[in-house]
Parts: structure tokens; C-alpha cells; sequence
């Protein structure tokens, strides 16, 4: 089954906690929590979220190198300028979605364009 779902005005918390209920299944008939939902989700115009400008100040994005001191930080602002809106949706659906051998199959279901 295919979703296409238009991300304009929307907030980002509510859009990818929507995506992600639709990529696990929950809103299918036949949900069964073992397996990867046979979904496809498509989101349009990405760079029309609704995104308050305090939170691209203020949000931060935190990834450790595995090194000594290697924990890198970078704000909403810089992570959008240089990989763009689909990056922090995908991150954000991610979050959401239970850390188990199927979480890459499942978000390999999610298409984001800008």
C-alpha cells in the first residue's frame, strides 16, 4: 500500500510520529508487530515543514566517532544547509521506530523529497 502524504504547515514531530505509526503497520488491518508492513510512504515538499525559528537555533544533533573526545554536535540550521530537510525528517522517524534487525528494512519504505 502506498501513502503520500504532503508535509506543508506541518510540524515535525506530528509528521514523522505519523510516518512512523504507517511504516510499523499500526494502521493497517493486518498489523503484526514481527513483521516489516508491505507500506510504502512518500513525503512532498519537505522544506514546507512548520518549523519554529528557536528550534533551528536551539536543537541539536549529537553523533559520537567511537574516539576519545570525539563527540560531534551540529545545530538544526547547519544540518539542514548542508544535507537538507529530508535528513532531519529521516532522523526524526528513526527516533521513533523500535531498534530491532528490521528497523533498516522499515525505513527503507520511506521516501522524502523537498
Amino acid at each position: 500500500m502506498n501513502y503520500n502524504i504532503d508535509a506543508t504547515g506541518k510540524k515535525l514531530g506530528r509528521l514523522a510520529s505519523e510516518v512512523a505509526a504507517i511504516l510499523l503497520g499500526k494502521k493497517s488491518a493486518d498489523f503484526q508487530k514481527h513483521e516489516v508492513a508491505d507500506v510504502k510512504v512518500t513525503v512532498v515538499n519537505a522544506s514546507k515543514m512548520s518549523i519554529d525559528e528557536k528550534k533551528t537555533r536551539t536543537k541539536t544533533y549529537r553523533h559520537y566517532t567511537g574516539n576519545p573526545g570525539g563527540l560531534r554536535e551540529k545545530t538544526l540550521e547547519e544540518v539542514v544547509a548542508k544535507k537538507g530537510f529530508s535528513e532531519i525528517l529521516e532522523t526524526a522517524v528513526s527516533g521513533m521506530i523500535h531498534n530491532t534487525r528490521m528497523k533498516k528494512e522499515i525505513l527503507k519504505n520511506l521516501i522524502v523529497t523537498e
